[in-house]
């Protein structure tokens, strides 16, 4: 199946851009923030003045004046945060936030793979059996589904208050106070803010109302809002006027260093300068740094970056969050490897049969589900399609995270599903572009076929087409150095999207790059410059490229060495606007599906029976993907599995406890699972790939390596 994309140019008011001309944007600036919706100077250059009042905000006042009292009173507080940097970046809100009023404090971040995800049952368990038991729970970008967790909290004696911006099931949880603009009867028109700008809010009101008891902390709560830009951003809600303004607010301070060492810290690791950092910056370099913390071990790593004020501190964890992040880049390219496969196969025999499919399910039960929701992403942006990714999870169970294409509400989907299959969805929340879920193991394809008939029912053909909204042509007047920073320090993002504008290049040279040579990279001249041109993962279009060829793609400034040059990354390289484009098209796809047979065909190759089950502490299930850890106060047992090989074929594999061999098996005669445990050590030192009829478990290719998933994960990909 193709994805079709269209097209589209933004239309702007003339009225409009006049006025923000003579308001002193230049005339590109103008025309394209008019384009936006932007009609009045205000709305361009509002700062923390045009911010909405949180009074507007439903018990907003009263939670603050509730945490006041806790802070007279000594009472004792615990932040129960979210695994992502939303989450993570909302509890930093609330604890520089109460240390700097006197709180009695402390917070607690659930274990993706161990507690799921929001205030469960089991996480209330462990914040009552802490040293210090807490007297109250505050949730932060989390909570307004958390009915059971809210229910035992209560049983023990513990108050809650909730903090979220998620959207409310048909009944709250029965917390003292909730926060929540998407919560029945509130009036903060801003919908879309985040679960930081939430806790912000909070915050904010807490000091206010500690100053009017004369009590004031000694610090601005505006100070804040550097936080509040990385998670809204890294969250991709929709910048309307207020988030806009929020995470321009949030920019200017990191620019000018007026932020934690730890937010510097990341962006420096990201290599990112502080001075023109950008909403890009954030989204690509210092969220995904925070998110992998979550995604693979545990988030109190980035929530203590966030808010350590010890540089050398910062430093050191940001460099850790780093290295995790190229661990999770890693993991994430093998899984995305193999669903791409899978999905490529169901939209295959989809044709074969005469259809479409309207939706997309992928599910190994080796995944790591830490990743699945970047997989979907990744997925839903090649199809254009409403796309799930799901793999099994500690308990048993399948978890997925799904992402959703404009027009389509995958959170009321799956409320429809929940209807009409009682009991199929175990858990589930989300909203219109994002949703997770955790489904009955026996029940996977009743819930596949739900949701592409769901699907079906729901979105009009047309909502199929992939559309690229465009500003038409790069002026030549405004293809420089100055003008094109300028356009990348103006707050972009979903909803207020970065420009995109359709230009016709002339090619003087093309060039593969990248690891895989997946890239491509073509030296142009554009509007009388030398230009250099990005297509990412698209580099079978290398070999022909027409002398002349007309692009939509964004501009970039390339810093390097001191030296500022102009790029351009392709968006889309459209097929109506490049006569004889589609016929080298078709054949650069026919070489692919080709070419993917031959990877299917080996990846199931490698697939060899390697890992038997251990016995009760830190044991790995066969073919079990996820880190086989298991925690035993403060000692984590680490299982490893270690290949020998004879040529093409394995002949055993050792199954390790904490560095001890616990095992030796030889494989099964019918093969069915992947090598998937915990790294020991050595196994992230990187090598030579072994050949592609080897089983490639470690970095170094040869047999004897212990198996990470890290090191599997590369070495698959460079036997493939």
């Amino acid at each position: 199946m193709k994805t079709v994309t269209a097209l589209e140019q933004r239309e702007a008011n003339p009225l409009h851009i006049a006025r923000l001309s003579k308001a002193g944007l230049s005339p590109l600036l103008a025309r394209l923030y008019a384009a936006r919706g932007v009609s009045t100077p205000s709305e361009a250059f509002g700062g923390v003045e045009t911010l909405l009042p949180g009074s507007l905000m439903k018990n907003v006042t009263a939670m603050a004046c509730y945490l006041a009292d806790c802070v007279v009173q000594q009472k004792r507080v615990l932040i129960v945060s979210d695994y992502d940097c939303d989450g993570a970046t909302a509890c930093a809100v609330l604890v520089m936030a109460f240390g700097a009023s006197g709180m009695n404090f402390d917070y607690l971040v659930p274990d993706r793979a161990i507690h799921g995800y929001g205030l469960t049952p089991a996480i209330v368990e462990e914040a009552a059996q802490l040293e210090i038991k807490p007297d109250v729970i505050i949730t932060v970008d989390n909570g307004i589904s958390s009915v059971a967790g809210v229910a035992r909290a209560k049983e023990l004696g513990i108050e809650v208050l909730v903090t979220d911006h998620h959207l409310a099931p048909a009944v709250l949880p029965d917390a003292r106070l909730i926060v929540n603009p998407n919560q029945p009867g509130c009036g903060f028109p801003s919908k879309d803010i985040a679960g930081c700008g939430v806790a912000w809010y909070v915050a904010k009101a807490m000091v206010d109302e500690l100053v009017d008891r004369d009590m004031d902390p000694g610090f601005d709560p505006y100070e804040l809002l550097s936080y509040v830009a990385i998670g809204t951003v890294a969250d991709v809600v929709k910048l309307d006027r207020n988030n806009r303004t929020l995470v321009s607010v949030g920019l200017k301070q990191i620019r000018q260093q007026c932020c934690a060492p730890g937010v510097l810290a990341l962006a420096r690791v990201a290599g990112k300068f502080f001075g023109t950092l950008s909403t890009s910056d954030i989204g690509f370099g210092i969220g995904p740094r925070i998110n992998a913390a979550g995604r693979l071990s545990h988030m109190k790593a980035g929530i203590e970056c966030l808010t350590t004020l010890d540089e050398r501190e910062a430093q050191e964890l940001a460099k850790r969050l780093d290295k995790t992040n190229e661990e999770r880049k890693d993991i994430q390219m093998d899984i995305v490897d193999e669903a791409v496969l899978q999905v490529k196969a169901d939209l295959t025999d989809a044709g074969h049969a005469g259809g479409d499919l309207y939706s997309i399910l992928a599910y190994d039960a080796e995944w790591h589900e830490g990743v699945v929701g970047i997989v979907a992403g990744r997925i839903k942006e090649d199809w254009h399609r409403p796309t799930i990714v799901m793999c099994d999870a500690s308990d048993g169970d399948i978890k997925g995270s799904g992402r959703s294409i404009p027009g389509f509400h995958l959170k009321h989907a799956l409320d429809r599903i929940n209807i009409e299959h009682p009991g199929i969805l175990k858990k589930f929340g989300g909203h219109a572009m994002a949703a997770g879920m955790t489904i009955e193991r026996s029940r996977l394809e009743e819930f596949k076929e739900a949701l592409e008939r769901v699907c079906r029912e729901e979105i009009a053909p047309e909502l199929l087409v992939k559309r690229i909204r465009h500003d038409g042509e790069m002026p030549l007047e405004a293809f420089t150095v100055d003008e094109v920073r300028e356009l990348s320090l103006q707050v972009w993002g979903q909803g207020f999207e970065e420009p995109v504008f359709v230009n016709e290049v002339d090619v003087k040279d093309v060039k593969l790059i990248g690891e895989h040579k997946t890239h491509m990279r073509m030296t142009c001249e554009v509007m009388a410059q030398e230009v250099t041109v990005l297509g990412f993962n698209m580099g079978e279009l290398a070999e022909c490229v027409p002398e002349r060829i007309t692009v939509a793609f964004k501009p970039q400034v390339n810093s390097f060495r001191g030296e500022n040059s102009l790029q351009m990354l392709i968006e889309h390289i459209p097929e109506s606007m490049n006569p004889g484009l589609d016929a080298v098209l078709a054949e650069v796809e026919e070489a692919k599906a080709l070419k993917d047979n031959i990877r299917m065909q080996r990846m199931r190759q490698d697939r060899l029976a390697l890992v038997a089950a251990l016995g009760a502490e830190g044991q790995v299930a066969q073919g079990d993907a996820e880190h086989a850890v298991h925690q035993g106060g403060d000692r984590k047992h680490h299982c490893a599995g270690v290949i020998t090989s004879a040529g093409q074929t394995p002949v055993a594999a050792t199954v390790a406890l904490d560095g001890a061999v616990a095992l030796t098996v030889a494989p099964a005669v019918s093969p069915a699972v992947d090598p998937a445990v915990e790294p020991a050590g050595p196994a992230d030192q990187a090598g030579e790939k072994g050949g592609p009829g080897e089983v490639a478990v470690a970095e170094a290719g040869a047999a004897g390596q212990v198996i990470s998933p890290v090191a599997r994960a590369r070495a698959r990909r460079a036997a493939v």
